[in-house]
């Protein structure tokens, strides 16, 4: 499809709303189209300010038929921020309603492309409207179907009562640890194989261990409390125990857990957990691990490389439970290779019938980094994932499960969204901080992404680590760096 601006420089803008709305189209600027040759599908965006008005249209031809869409808006005397956000949903919004009635059927997330739709809820309510104000503003403004719009105000919901255990000074942790015993097909995260990358263990723990006790120091200097700690990955258990045992005892040593509330370790492959590393964790106060299948069906797991079968998740998570952890999360992904309805029902009754406290349901994303690029063959199951998204929140619902964050990313099979589900009481205090951004977090290790939150303004400033485990193992000396200024931003 070939798309043109006039009046706006929008781009990004119009092509987010296209990919999420024609997935598989392969979009091209130009400068003009020819709309009378009566062939090629086209968008054509005009924006136009007249008087103190803002006015965006949007015409769209797909398969020979011509769609227009107009809309207007006031933007007399906005500030810089406002005006931008009011003329970018008036260009989104006119592409939006110009292509929609050429689907067969509309997206179930409307003309909502962000990552985080629950703090869109959430700035609705505290900005004084009431939830079901927010949902119908949700359902009206952004076509946002009545189950996702439910899903969002109960998200919001969670965020804001967590958000009231929450000091000014108070952060949380991520640790990230880049390492598996094999890469999945359709992983997207900076993860290396154990194969090829496992001679850079020691060099990146010993890095990781430094950066640790550089930025403890700067948390006491600044007067911070930490929060939770998150141990992500990749998959932290693939450090052997004596390894896990020197990452544990570093932050311990390092950083003042007094105030803890949560602790949380990914142990998401089962062929990486045994006893000795369950009792390390449990040793280190560790309370929580996710064990995340991402499927119980064998001939799934090996589609998509995994390793392992079901019943090495079964026997992980038995050993959790003895273990003494009493929270435990499961992850499973809709969409998988070889998956079906059926199959990922089976999944989704095998994990309630487990009871963890908490089942994250993913949707399954195509990104640049994966081994699977075949996004027609992902559009092509939107269907046969609705099935398994709207049958595994029945389920989950049924069995007593409710939805406490969620989040989008790009690329997902069908525009769907990923939601954690939790037993009453068992939310995961980072999963809700971090997704929703309210507090400061920093993020140690290769990839990390550390967020300075001001929570009186909602300003956000970021630094990032270097994004590979070679590159930030020799990037050492400056890794402090950056987290000094998010901590002392007016030094």
């Amino acid at each position: 499809m070939i798309y043109t601006l006039e009046g706006h420089a929008l781009k990004h803008a119009v092509e987010e709303m296209l990919f999420h709305l024609l997935p598989t189209a392969a979009l091209a600027r130009a400068d003009a189209v020819d709309a009378a040759d009566g062939t090629g599908d086209y968008c054509r965006s005009v924006l136009t300010e007249v008087d103190g008005r803002a006015r965006a249209c949007a015409d769209v031809r797909i398969g020979g038929v011509t769609r227009r869409s107009e809309r207007c808006a006031s933007v007399q005397g906005l500030a810089p921020i406002a005006y931008k956000r009011t003329v970018t949903e008036l260009v989104k919004t006119t592409v939006y309603e110009a292509v929609v009635p050429s689907l067969a059927q509309p997206p179930v997330w409307g003309s909502l492309t962000g990552v985080r739709p629950a703090k869109l809820a959430r700035g609705l309510i505290e900005r004084g409207m009431a939830r079901g104000e927010a949902a119908e503003y949700l359902r009206e403004h952004f076509h946002v179907s009545p189950e996702r719009t439910a899903l969002t105000i109960r998200a919001a919901a969670t965020a804001i009562e967590m958000d009231k255990r929450m000091g000014e000074k108070d952060i949380s942790l991520y640790v990230g640890i880049p390492f598996c015993p094999s890469r999945c097909y359709y992983c997207s995260f900076v993860s290396s194989a154990t194969a090829q990358s496992g001679h850079l263990i020691e060099p990146y723990l010993e890095t990781l261990c430094r950066e640790i006790r550089e930025t403890a120091a700067l948390v006491r200097e600044a007067g911070r409390r930490v929060q939770s700690v998150y141990i992500g990955g990749g998959t932290p258990t693939t450090l052997d125990e004596n390894q896990l045992s020197r990452l544990l005892d570093t932050l311990e040593q390092s950083f003042d857990f007094s105030g803890l509330c949560e602790y949380t370790v990914e142990a998401g492959r089962p062929d990486t957990i045994t006893q000795g590393k369950l009792r390390v964790l449990r040793a280190a106060g560790v309370g929580r691990v996710s064990i995340n299948p991402q499927s119980m069906d064998d001939a799934v797991l090996a589609a998509i490389g995994r390793r392992h079968v079901a019943c090495d998740v079964l026997r992980a998570y038995d050993e959790a439970r003895r273990a003494g952890f009493a929270g435990i999360n499961m992850d499973e992904i809709a969409g998988l290779s070889g998956d079906t309805p059926d199959s990922f029902a089976r999944t989704v009754d095998t994990l309630i019938g487990l009871a963890p406290e908490n089942i994250t349901v993913h949707t399954l994303a195509i990104k640049r980094g994966a081994d699977l690029t075949d996004k027609q063959a992902a559009a092509a199951q939107r269907e046969a994932v609705a099935r398994m998204l709207d049958g595994a929140s029945r389920a989950l619902q049924g069995a007593g499960y409710g939805p406490y964050y969620l989040y989008r990313q790009k690329f997902t099979t069908g525009g769907f969204e990923n939601v954690g589900w939790c037993r009453p009481g068992t939310e995961c205090f980072y999963n809700v901080a971090m997704m929703e951004e309210l507090q400061t977090i920093l993020s140690l290790g290769a990839g990390g992404v550390s967020k300075r939150v001001e929570r009186d303004t909602g300003w956000i400033e970021r630094t990032n680590n270097p994004k590979y485990p070679l590159e930030y193992i020799r990037a050492a000396d400056r890794l402090a760096g950056g987290k000094r200024k998010l901590l002392f931003p007016k030094q």
